[in-house]
């Protein structure tokens, strides 16, 4: 009796004592497939995405007024330095206001993060996967937009690729770090989806998404370039021109980034 209770007492410290092994390599790759396949099926978030640009692409190319020379922009037109950049701005917002939080939402919801909280893959895992699938599809809607605008509306590549390049990345910051505060505040999937909804286009609106922000009352146009959406267009359309970006729209940018993140990891709930 007394050599099986050690015995026990041996194993049980044993287990115990032993490191719990990590996810290694392949344990990510096959969760970053899995978050792919889900996005996949997702008919709709992959749509919007990489249709909706396009389709506001072909409505403002149709115009002759984007077809006006900007002035101190190396001959390039309205389409380039002001549709294209709204574009690209769309698609990242897309993405990371309003897919994003959805799918966050949804495994909260259905419980898939609590069960992988006692298991060796973190439920932070599951975010890192969900960032890299997302920074994939904005990579491909960015690709597909640029490709349809200058193929079909002869646009023109911005000025500054670097500053272009710059500014999009950290639009595509500023519009996660929304998305996971999104994601934080919303108790079920479709009040992630109706909350980013919202916000997606309470930015546009103010940004310049239905037009150039001039059309609108200096104070809305003066809080839209404070937002993410409104700061991205205005900055890419400095980039794409070869004007120097703005230090306040880069500030706003960063802005989102640090206080958005803040406060959703104060306020997001893992189960």
């Amino acid at each position: 009796m007394t050599t099986v209770r050690t015995t026990t007492a041996t194993a049980t410290t044993g287990m115990r004592g032993r490191p719990t092994a990590r996810p290694g390599p392949r344990a990510w790759a096959a969760l970053v497939v899995a978050e792919a396949k889900m996005v996949v099926r997702d008919t709709a978030g992959l749509v919007m995405p990489f249709g909706m640009p396009v389709l506001i692409l072909v409505m403002y190319g149709i115009s002759d007024a984007t077809r006006i020379v900007v002035p101190d922009s190396g001959g390039r037109t309205a389409f380039d330095v002001f549709v294209v950049p709204v574009v690209l701005a769309i698609v990242v917002g897309i993405i990371g206001v309003i897919n994003m939080p959805s799918f966050l939402a949804s495994y909260r919801r259905t419980g898939v993060l609590k069960r992988l909280s006692v298991t060796p893959a973190s439920p932070a895992m599951v975010l890192v996967a969900q960032v890299v699938v997302s920074a994939a599809q904005t990579a491909l809607g960015v690709a597909l937009a640029l490709v349809v605008a200058t193929a079909a509306f002869d646009a023109t590549m911005p000025a500054s690729p670097t500053a272009a390049l710059g500014v999009l990345a950290l639009c595509a910051t500023a519009m996660y770090a929304v998305g996971m505060l999104v994601a934080a505040v919303s108790p079920t999937p479709n009040a992630a989806l109706a909350i980013g909804l919202v916000v997606f286009f309470a930015f546009g609106a103010t940004g310049g998404m239905f037009g150039e922000v001039s059309n609108l009352p200096e104070p809305v146009a003066r809080v839209g370039e404070a937002l993410p959406f409104g700061a991205s267009v205005q900055a890419l359309g400095d980039a794409w021109a070869g004007q120097p970006v703005e230090a306040s729209h880069l500030v706003a940018l960063g802005g989102t980034v640090v206080v958005c993140s803040l406060v959703a990891a104060r306020f997001f709930r893992w189960t």
